[in-house]
């Protein structure tokens, strides 16, 4: 399945992909959590839902809960799947010798979401800037999460979102955490490109998540207030 990531894009995350159905009112795609799904590859090769799939292997030493061994096979096993529109990979891999995996993906017509997690804070603004324009010059969308603290850290991020975005890149990026909870769902109105939220608001895979009815709700109601 194809997906453009040229507007604004929601996907709802899950590690279990029956819960499609529940997630095709308000989800333009599943971002399914392979690392935190039991047998991710027999779930996927059972899926046959509407909605198409981003594959995320999300590795421990960025968050997430996949064993090193294996975890990029993994990926690339999923992007073979029809279904799979991207898949993520996290910027440090790719910049690490990951190259053959974002390969495998468009070969098999996937995207590849390059993605940095800051789980401590967010960079200063010079700092902040280059990690988007790593992971915008590694995949087809870059994406930043960062951990937000206050009002200022949210205006960088959103500043360095626009500024990118107004270059031409595709971002996606979102402030953690309470103090950034916002951004997730103002981040579209400068030029972010996707956003995730659980269908299940007791399943957040990131801090500060709204949940996927929500989001969609702040989301319509806030791109119609920007066009009055």
């Amino acid at each position: 399945m194809d997906v453009s990531f040229d507007a604004f894009r929601l996907a709802a995350s899950t590690a279990d992909l029956g819960e499609e159905p529940a997630a095709r009112e308000h989800a333009d795609l599943l971002e399914f959590r392979m690392d935190l799904a039991d047998a991710p590859l027999d779930a996927l090769a059972g899926y046959d839902g509407e909605l198409p799939l981003l594959c995320t292997n999300r590795a421990a030493w960025e968050g997430g809960e996949a064993e090193e061994a294996g975890r990029l096979d993994a990926l690339e096993t999923a992007a073979e799947h029809e279904a799979v529109a991207a898949i993520d990979v996290e910027v440090a891999a790719v910049e690490d010798g990951a190259q053959s995996t974002l390969e495998h993906a468009h070969d098999h017509g996937a995207q590849v979401v390059a993605s940095v997690h800051d789980f401590e804070e967010t960079p200063e603004g010079d700092d902040l800037a280059r990690l988007l324009a790593r992971a915008a010059a590694a995949g087809d969308v870059g994406k930043l999460a960062v951990t937000a603290e206050s009002r200022a850290d949210t205006l960088r991020l959103l500043s360095v979102t626009h500024a990118m975005a107004e270059e031409g890149a595709t971002v996606a990026t979102m402030g953690m955490g309470e103090a950034g909870r916002h951004t997730r769902a103002v981040a579209p109105l400068y030029g972010s490109r996707i956003g995730y939220a659980p269908v299940d608001p007791d399943a957040a895979t990131a801090p500060g998540q709204y949940d996927l009815a929500t989001l969609a709700g702040l989301v319509d109601r806030l791109g119609d207030d920007a066009q009055v």
